[in-house]
């Protein structure tokens, strides 16, 4: 028996490329469902895992945009935040988007940092009862591996020009000066982050100390710090998108079946690294 079983998970060692591509091949030539005979008429948009580039993201979002027979476009976000700009740069691609259609963004997991930046300007943000909502804040960190380096005899040999050229080394202990340089970095980045969070959410700056500092929040507490608007699920956010696009008859858009595979694949990975340490910059 143990023969048996050994030459069957040998077999499917050697063939599993093989196998791979039979199973692409099948979903692309599966059948495909009745509703697509319908035009889609409402779009979902999934933000997922930790925000390092938001090319892929804006191509959906702008194709959204462009496509008249779209009426509404439900953000679905998963994402513990990521850098600033690709952050900001989804934002407001949202913010364009929801002058021509609805926009509903769903909290299915967590939306924090970065990825909160990314929603606010929604016409409504719906979290999920279990989500975690909130992290307004900017982080810069690095390690200081100047003890390592000197057990391991290893000297670094630097030219430069600039006083602050050499802010955020790993290589040594910071300076006063270069910190005070990194810390006036991230104040910046932080006040931009919480008067954009004010005026599309309509809080006070004043305030910020409640919504803003890095707290975390529950979904429900979200909603009490005025973060969120409803607490829900995701057929909930759909309804609502459904309401404000006044679709009577709604049809979601379904990706080609290779790239909604590949797709997943893809983002199985990603979502593994999202705790993983990104190197010396601000992060949202």
């Amino acid at each position: 028996m143990f023969s048996t079983l050994g030459k069957i998970i040998k077999w499917i060692g050697q063939h599993f490329l093989g196998m791979l591509f039979l199973l692409i091949v099948v979903l692309v030539f599966m059948p495909t469902s009745s509703t697509e005979l319908k035009p889609a008429n409402l779009q979902e948009i999934k933000l997922a895992g930790p925000i390092l580039d938001a090319d892929a993201i804006l191509k959906e979002i702008e194709a959204a945009q462009k496509d008249t027979k779209i009426k509404g476009v439900l953000l679905n976000i998963n994402s513990p935040g990521g850098s600033v700009p690709p952050s900001i740069e989804i934002a407001y691609a949202v913010k364009a988007l929801k002058a021509n259609k609805p926009v509903v963004v769903y909290a299915s997991g967590i939306m924090a940092s970065g990825s909160y930046y990314s929603a606010i300007y929604a016409n409504r943000i719906i979290a999920n009862p279990g989500s975690i909502v909130g992290s307004i804040g900017v982080i810069m960190e690095s390690a200081n591996i100047e003890e390592l380096m000197e057990t391991i005899g290893i000297e670094t040999q630097i030219v430069k020009q600039g006083k602050y050229k050499e802010a955020g080394t790993p290589t040594r202990k910071w300076t006063p000066e270069e910190r005070e340089e990194l810390e006036t970095l991230t104040k910046d980045t932080y006040d931009l982050f919480v008067k954009d969070v004010a005026e599309a959410r309509g809080l006070e700056i004043k305030d910020a100390d409640s919504y803003a500092d890095a707290h975390i929040f529950s979904a429900q507490r979200a909603k009490d710090a005025g973060l969120i608007d409803t607490v829900g699920v995701k057929s909930e956010a759909k309804a609502a998108l459904e309401k404000l696009a006044k679709v009577t008859d709604p049809v979601w858009k379904e990706k080609d079946k290779l790239e909604s595979f590949m797709e997943q694949f893809a983002a199985e990975g990603v979502l593994q690294l999202q705790n993983y340490f990104y190197g010396l910059k601000a992060s949202l």
